[in-house]
Order: structure tokens, then sequence, then C-alpha cells
């Protein structure tokens, strides 16, 4: 074992055994490591159930319950059937690509009524994690404190790749070997995939997406944020490819549903796949954040939004068309509105100099330390200034310039002008036309020339103007000039004559493709504008990025340790980074501002109230009232009350979408889909008075497949607790 690991293993064994009494609901956990760390604090706030009822690689337990859905989003077993269930926002390009003008799923929902209704969905799997296994020594075997950092990736790949064959030889597995604390602990994550997942049920987006983006991130929510699949498996239970021969999956482990519902004060844990975090990074990289990149991309966005949100008020159609597309533009742009706002509230910044302030008298107050450490703060300074007006401009070049989708469309043409223009054979020209041709007919599906027409104008206006016109492609810089800044007139011109601003001319192009196309297709001004892009991230953008970026990994793993080091009696959790984690805290109310405190649910109630036909996002179903109404509940309202959402202190991220929120009996009480506006900035510094992750009441989307669908068959697959 080399000397870093040693002195990293010894931190982490001081901090297990010197873990303050008393902890914030921050975190996000490994579950391997529950006995060592955090099971005996569980239990002392409410938890039952012992870590290995949490996960084991001896029984079925908690994890073998959960799944990866999609790539992005976290789902959880229902049912001994593979009944799966996520949020509606996880599920939702799925159910718009079954949805057409004549069959709107996403409008009018979707319910299937017996298995043979139970749609496929080409491409979408879940993943469950089999094990996961702590490879620290392994990976770091034959690295030293003296290697360059480029021997040293170099060793760490050979022995990651070895790690993962061995382990997965001979199996239909998948493995993962990821970093934890920057590199100085290493964990190897065992996959299985299924590859037959059915789109089950969804409520209509009136339920499924109550409030749209007006209450997205907001608090009080009443979202009725899930959808319903099914995992689908052979004979053997084992995955396969879809087939009207598979069968529903029998999982290890489901499960149970309480209805009895949340008070304050109540235990709660998510456990799920939290996306990314950096909650130990340096002043200077946040202070940069606030200042250059993220005012940027809001105001980027906050146009592109305008234009497609006029869009979608013109028909049916083009609502259908970019639903999704909409969702996932505005989700992080007011989350980074959030984030903005909660980070200078919190005054991040100064609260980071002052904590390296006293870092840094840390550091000086012994010799071997100051040569070890001394440099890490003013070198993390200098990498972000020499990177700043690089990041700003690959802001613009991603938010702006990639935003047209004619402009991302031509720049796939680029391997079909090499074949054409190096006269390629014939086969090879055609194998490459039919994968175009594919790719133009889903492109179409979901577009609408005007409106990409008014987005080029609007983001190539803005880049021009708010860029630096060193980092500009230079035909950019050109088109203002020769339209004298009216990019409107660029942009009708552009769709007026490239072959890429619509379908019939695109296939008519694809369709002729001879030699002499290569002329046509070089000069087609889309094609162009997409290779000035490219060429400016190529040979510009992504050099200034990489500005130091070698230094960053050696930075990151040296100031991680550092930390440790100097706070011995803290128990550290490492960043989120898509694996499988757990997070603990309370039902728990919270007040935003003086004068002002919300409780910590919200009912049907708030859903009539906020009943407005005139606005898409807030037009509740007259079923839905009429429920209402009748107080017609069923045994999952409470009080004379039916309960929509609620809010708990789980220290939550991207990636926790669809996470079940488990009680302190191990049954489920909620889907996790969101966090209050006040509090995303726990990313980068979670606030324990402001931080709340926001779920649907599982009592309500059984309510809604039941009283509202009439899908009772569905609940019968569930084991219910404190049903009477």
């Amino acid at each position: 074992m080399n000397q870093r690991l040693r002195f990293f293993s010894f931190i982490l064994l001081v901090s297990i055994l010197v873990a303050p009494q008393a902890r914030s609901d921050e975190g996000m956990w490994i579950p391997m490591l529950l006995k060592k760390y955090n099971i005996s604090d569980m239990q002392a706030k409410g938890f039952k159930l012992t870590a290995e009822d949490v996960y084991s690689i001896n029984q079925a337990s908690l994890k073998d319950a959960i799944v990866i859905f999609g790539g992005g989003c976290t789902g959880e077993l229902i049912s001994p059937d593979g009944l799966l269930i996520t949020n509606h926002h996880c599920g939702y390009g799925a159910i718009q690509r079954h949805s057409t003008v004549e069959n709107d799923y996403l409008t009018n929902g979707f319910w299937a009524m017996s298995r043979d209704e139970e749609l496929p969905n080409a491409g979408l799997r879940v993943t469950f994690l089999v094990r996961m296994e702590d490879v620290t020594d392994d990976v770091l075997k034959g690295v030293t404190d003296e290697m360059t950092e480029g021997d040293r990736s170099k060793i760490l790949g050979q022995n990651m790749n070895q790690i993962r064959n061995e382990a997965i030889n001979g199996t239909h597995y998948t493995a993962r070997v990821a970093s934890f604390f920057s590199g100085n602990q290493y964990f190897m994550f065992i996959y299985e995939d299924y590859r037959d997942v059915r789109l089950v049920g969804a409520p209509p987006s009136a339920i499924g997406k109550f409030g749209g983006e007006t209450d997205n991130w907001m608090w009080p929510r009443h979202t009725g944020d899930f959808s319903l699949f099914r995992i689908y498996a052979n004979k053997d239970n084992q995955p396969a490819d879809y087939s009207p021969d598979n069968v529903p999956y029998s999982p290890k482990k489901f499960l149970p549903i309480s209805v009895e519902g949340v008070d304050k004060g109540d235990f709660t844990m998510v456990f799920g796949y939290p996306g990314r975090t950096s909650e130990y990074a340096p002043a200077s990289r946040i202070q940069d954040q606030i200042s250059n990149t993220i005012p940027v991309m809001i105001d980027l966005r906050t146009k592109r939004l305008n234009i497609i949100l006029a869009a979608m008020e013109i028909s049916p159609k083009i609502r259908i068309q970019y639903s999704a597309k909409k969702s996932g533009i505005a989700n992080s742009w007011k989350k980074n509105q959030g984030i903005l706002r909660g980070l200078k509230r919190l005054d991040a910044v100064n609260k980071k100099l002052a904590f390296e302030e006293d870092f840094t008298n840390w550091v000086n107050q012994d010799s071997k330390r100051k040569l070890k450490y001394g440099h890490i703060l003013n070198t993390y300074a200098s990498i972000t200034e020499a990177q700043s007006p690089f990041a700003v401009a690959s802001t613009y070049a991603n938010e702006a310039g990639r935003a047209p989708e004619i402009i991302s469309l031509a720049g796939r043409y680029k391997s079909l002008l090499t074949l054409l223009e190096s006269k390629a054979d014939k086969d090879a020209i055609q194998k490459t036309v039919d994968g175009l041709l594919r790719t133009a007919e889903r492109h179409f599906k979901d577009y609408h020339g005007p409106t990409d027409q008014k987005i080029l104008a609007a983001m190539y206006e803005a880049w021009a103007n708010g860029a630096d016109p060193e980092f500009q492609p230079d035909l950019l810089r050109e088109v203002k000039l020769k339209y004298k800044g009216d990019f409107k007139a660029y942009a009708a011109d552009v769709f007026d004559s490239s072959i890429f601003a619509s379908k019939e001319k695109l296939t008519k192009f694809l369709t002729r493709v001879k030699g002499s196309s290569a002329m046509k297709l070089s000069r087609d001004p889309a094609y162009k504008m997409s290779q000035g892009l490219s060429s400016l991230i190529r040979d510009k953008i992504t050099p200034g990025l990489a500005t130091g970026r070698g230094q960053l990994p050696v930075l990151d793993r040296l100031y991680m340790a550092a930390q440790m080091e100097m706070d011995k009696d803290k128990l550290f959790y490492p960043d989120a980074n898509f694996t499988l984690r757990i997070s603990y805290g309370k039902v728990d109310d919270f007040i935003p501002r003086d004068g002002i405190k919300y409780k910590h649910y919200s009912t049907l109630k708030g859903i009539v109230e906020k009943d407005n036909p005139n606005i898409y996002d807030y037009r509740v179903p007259q079923k839905l009232k009429d429920l209402y109404k009748k107080s017609d509940f069923g045994i999952y309202g409470k009080n004379g009350e039916m309960p929509v959402c609620f809010i708990a202190s789980n220290h939550t991220s991207g990636g926790n979408s669809g996470s079940p929120v488990i009680n302190a009996d191990g049954h489920l009480i909620g889907i996790n889909f969101d966090r209050n506006w006040e509090g995303t900035m726990s990313d980068t510094m979670y606030d324990p008075e402001m931080c709340r992750n926001i779920s649907i009441d599982i009592r309500y989307a059984l309510f809604i497949i039941d009283k509202f669908a009439g899908a009772g068959h569905l609940i019968k697959e569930m084991q219910l607790m404190g049903a009477e």
C-alpha cells in the first residue's frame, strides 16, 4: 500500500471512530458502508431496519428494489410482477414517443388495462446494482507519489480495465469503477441491465406536470409526478430484448407501500442515484460561476424558452413536438436561477474564503504540510482565472450556437461530405445516407421550422452581441456585418436556402446524392455555420478550457485529503457521481423568508384552487374536480383531505428523480421528484434550514391510479401496509 493510500485509510478510520454526536441531514452516503458510518445515527432518528436490510449481497435487500431508470433517473419495484414506479418527467420521453395528435397520451394520460396493452419502448432499459466493492488497493497498485499524472492515469486505466474484466468475465453483467473523494478511494459497481421495459400507466400532463415550469422547483407543489412501467424478462427471469414471449420480471425485492401517510418529524430515507455535486470546491470556482457562466446561461435560455412557449400555444401538434424539449431547457434554467440566488443568500464565496483562511493557517503551522498543501488554493485560483473566458465562450457556443436544431442537424453531415469528397465507393456512401435518412425521420417528427428559425435569429443575435468577438466563429462576425445586425433576415435566408430546413428538402437531397452533391453540401449556410462552430470549439475553446486541466486531478485529490486531515472529527461523505446512495432526514416545514412559513404537505384542495382553464399547465381535469367535490378519496385520504406532496430534509440532487422515499419501517411513502428553489444550491453548499426535497405522496399516486384512472387491477399487485 503506497504512502498516500495508507494516509487516507487512516483518515477514514479516524473519521469513523470519532464521528460527531450530532449531524444535520446533509450527506449522500455509500450503502455498503452504512454499518460503519451511519446506521446507529439512522436508528437514533427512528429507522427500524438494519444495515443488512438496506444493502446486502447475501440476502434480498432494499437495494434490489432500486434501479437506474433510462440512464439518468431512479425507479423502484412495487410489485412481485415487475411493476415499477418513477417520475412522470423521467418517463416523459417514452410517453411522448407514443403520443400523436390522435392518441395524445401526454394530454390524456395512458393506462394499460391488461398486460397486452402495455407499450414497449425501444432503447429504454433499467439497471440493477448487483454489488459494490471497495477496490482502492487494486486500482492504486503500482501508483506512487513520485510519478507524473500521465503515468498515474495510465496505470489507473490499466488496473481498472483489469478489475472490470475479471469481475464480469463469463457473465452478462457490466461493471464500472468510480472514483470517490477525488481519487483517494475507488469502488467497483457490478450492474445488470433489463432491456424490455413497457409503459403501464401515466397520468395526464394536467396531473403529472401540473403547474408546469411555473411551479417547477417551487414549494408548495401539487404535481402528480409519477409514471408506471413494467420490466419484462425471458422465461428464466433473465434480461432479454423485447419479445411477445417475455414475461413480467420477478424481483428479488419490491417495496411495500404505506398508506398511513407522513407527519412532521417522521424519519425519511431517499435511496437512489444522485448525479453530481461539488461540496468541497474552492471559493474561486464558485465565484466564477456566480459572476460569469450561470448568468449567461440563464439569459440565453430565457430567450429560447420565450420563443418555444409562444409556439406551443399555436397548435396541439407543436405542443407535443416541443414538450420534452421545453422541459429540458426550462429545468436547468430555473434551477440555476435558484442556485445563483441561494449562493448569494448564503454568502457562499465568503464562507468558503473564511474556511480557506483557516485552512491556510493550518497548513502554515507545519513545514511539511506547507510543502505538500501550500500551493493548492493559489493554483486553483490561477487555473480558474485562465479558464474563465473560455468557460463563458463555451456557454455561448453551446447555449446559443447549438440551440438552433437546423445547425445541430447539419453538423452531423461531416462524415457524408468526407465520403463524397474522397470519392468513396457507392456502398459506403449509401450506408451513410441510409443512416442519415433514419435520423432525419426522427428529427422532423418533433420539429417546427418557423420556431427554429426564430431561435436561430434570437440566439445568434445574442451570441454576436454578447460574446467576446475573439470567441465567435469567423462566419458569425461576417454575418453580423453583412446583414448589419439583422439576424432575422439572416435566419430567413438560411431557412430559404438550406437543405436542412425541411424534411422534403433534406430527403430530396439524400435520395439524389452524387459526386456533385459535395459542393452543394459544403456551401449550405447551415452546414457552413455548423462547421464554423465546431472549429471554434475544437481549435480555441477546448484548448483554452484545458489550461491547467492536467493539474486539477492532483489538486482535487490533495485538497480533499488535506481537508480530511485538517478536520479529523468530521465524518465526510463523497460527492455524488451517479452511484447508489442513501440520504436520510425527516419530514419538515421551512421558512424561506421573514413572515412566511410553509407547512410540510400540500393537498388536492390546492390543485382546485389553482384551476385555470385558460392556462394549459393549470387546467384541472373535470373528473379530478368531481372526486374532490365528493371527497371521494377512498383509503388514500386523511382527515377529509387528499394529500398530494410533502417535503423533507433529505439531501438530494439530479438523478434522484424517481427515487423512493422510505419510512422508518422500510415502506414506500413517496417518490422524490424535486427540490425547493431556495435549496437548489445544495449541490455546492447545503443549508439545513432551507434545503428540502419534494416528493409526491404515494397515497396521491395510488388515488390517481385507482379512483381517477380506474386501474385498480394495478393496486391489487401491490402490498399495501396500513390499509384496513
